[in-house]
């Protein structure tokens, strides 16, 4: 009995040291959250609306268990935030949100690796200064809640396999599924995970019931999407196929590669990082998470196969580094401080790259003095002004300007006929985002699930395009002209100065045609 008392005595003393402890994590974490949250949101609304994010709201305004080339989640959470109308700001706000949710998310997973407040800081400040999950978070696109989604997805996993926590499969697998419903590039780290288990001593949660309702379950929320591509006949694979075989991504040589990816993630937290990857082969208290390296490596080389851009494995890294983090937990708090500052100090370097902290003018002044402008991943990319992502933010307003102007100019009777037609699905997009208050109809074109929208009753008798190829289709129609150009400072190449003009008298009929409109990429 004495001993007992004794123990609870230890305990009584014990408790208040470790709920300051706690209360230390809690305020400093929640500080880089907060210091997070507003940098994003600051900025959020600076630019204008990325031509993906304008092509997510339409696909969400025809809500569908999937898309040509993507999952339903994310457009159809896009058109919910612009429901009561236009605000670039709210859009990008479930992206500001992500931006912060995987602050703390990092810091847990190193505490649940056996790292001190000290790791769980350096886990969180890195999460929050790597330029290329910042970049991730600053659009509302299918990659920005992957960070987030992979890191919880291996949290529980590893949860599952360190804590004997059972009841973390089942979280694992709706993480996962929902994942799948936003984008499918999680298969990759998925992939990863299983072959990392397989090739460990965890492998033995493979025999468990748990592991596989976890699997079922994401399965099942992953299921409407998937019978989806299924009864289309996968045009999504037609879309990754298109850009493998044309070489369209940028993915380089494994070195290249991996240069990318240590610049991308701050050159001053690769050692995070690179031990997070390393550690569970030296230290003990790491070897049970050793399937996340390889999970890592796994998912590298599925991608650099592949053919995949840099950023489809940024999602990875926040688990890295809270290996890594926990791995550092001896660090003295002082010279992992004195690391972190340097690695935000570079990170201010690169924030204007990834978020519109400066204005378009100042942006491109700050890549002609410091030749910092990152090289594009895509051919898409080629001779943007800015990055691509920015420059694919100007102009849309203004080129919807110059086609509604347009339309008004035909006489009524056209204007009852008129098609417009666009090149691809931002320019549509557009079109349908910002023409509704001007009368506009809804844009048509061949590219991905504008086609499969169809031309929408019109015939072709009368058709606006939007940069098209001015002497292919004078041989299509009886006769087509020049009603104006479109473009803006700093828009991509090929949205500038490039023409619209107006076909009147389409020689063969535009429903029946269409099939060979299709443009799956």
């Amino acid at each position: 009995m004495e001993n007992i008392v004794k123990n609870f005595q230890s305990l009584a003393d014990l408790y208040p040291s470790r709920r300051a402890e706690i209360l230390r994590q809690g305020l400093l974490v929640g500080s880089i959250a907060a210091l997070t949250f507003v940098l994003h949101a600051l900025v959020a609304g600076r630019y204008d609306i990325f031509r993906n994010e304008l092509y997510f709201i339409v696909c969400g305004r025809h809500p569908a268990f999937g898309y040509v080339d993507q999952p339903p989640l994310v457009p159809l959470l896009a058109a919910a935030t612009q429901w009561f109308g236009l605000n670039v700001w709210l859009l990008r706000l479930p992206a500001v949100a992500a931006a912060v949710a995987i602050v703390p998310l990092s810091a847990e997973f190193a505490r649940l690796l056996g790292g001190r407040t000290v790791s769980m800081v350096m886990a969180a400040v890195a999460a929050a200064i790597a330029p290329g999950l910042a970049a991730l978070a600053g659009t509302l696109t299918t990659s920005t809640f992957e960070p987030l989604a992979w890191t919880a997805c291996a949290y529980f996993v590893a949860r599952a396999v360190t804590r004997r926590d059972h009841q973390a499969w089942t979280w694992a697998g709706v993480i996962a599924g929902i994942s799948m419903e936003a984008k499918y590039g999680i298969a990759m780290w998925l992939i990863g995970i299983f072959v990392g288990l397989l090739l460990t001593p965890s492998r033995r949660v493979l025999a468990e019931r748990h592991c596989w309702f976890g699997v079922e379950i994401a399965a099942a929320i992953a299921a409407p999407s998937l019978i989806w591509q299924t009864v289309h006949g996968w045009p999504f694979l037609t879309v990754i196929l298109h850009h493998h075989a044309a070489h369209t991504n940028f993915t380089g040589s494994p070195l290249i590669f991996e240069i990318g990816q240590i610049l991308a993630m701050n050159l001053l937290l690769a050692p995070l990082w690179v031990a997070g990857v390393v550690a569970p082969f030296l230290a003990t208290e790491l070897k049970p998470v050793r399937f996340l390296s390889i999970a890592f490596v796994a998912a590298t080389a599925i991608n650099v196969a592949a053919g995949g851009k840099d950023y489809y494995l940024f999602a990875v890294y926040p688990v890295m580094f809270a290996a890594g983090a926990a791995a550092f937990s001896r660090l003295r708090s002082w010279i992992a401080a004195l690391w972190m500052i340097a690695a935000a100090a570079n990170f201010a370097l690169a924030a204007p790259i990834v978020l519109p902290v400066l204005s378009p003018p100042a942006l491109a002044r700050y890549f002609s003095r410091t030749h910092l402008k990152p090289r594009p991943d895509e051919a898409a990319g080629i001779g943007a002004p800015l990055t691509q992502v920015f420059s694919d933010e100007m102009g849309w307003r203004a080129l919807e300007k110059q086609v509604a102007s347009i339309y008004r100019s035909l006489p009524a009777s056209e204007q009852k006929n008129a098609a417009i037609l666009a090149s691809n699905y931002g320019e549509a997009a557009a079109i349908d985002v910002y023409g509704k208050a001007d009368g506009l109809p809804p844009a048509i074109s061949g590219q991905n699930q504008y086609y499969l929208w169809g031309p929408r009753g019109h015939d072709g008798s009368v058709i606006i395009h939007i940069n098209g190829d001015l002497d292919f289709w004078r041989h299509l129609c009886q006769s087509v002209e020049v009603a104006g150009t479109f473009g803006a400072p700093y828009a991509m190449p090929y949205e500038n100065g490039r023409p619209i003009f107006v076909c009147r008298g389409l020689r063969f009929n535009l429903i029946r045609a269409w099939p060979h409109f299709r443009r799956y990429f």
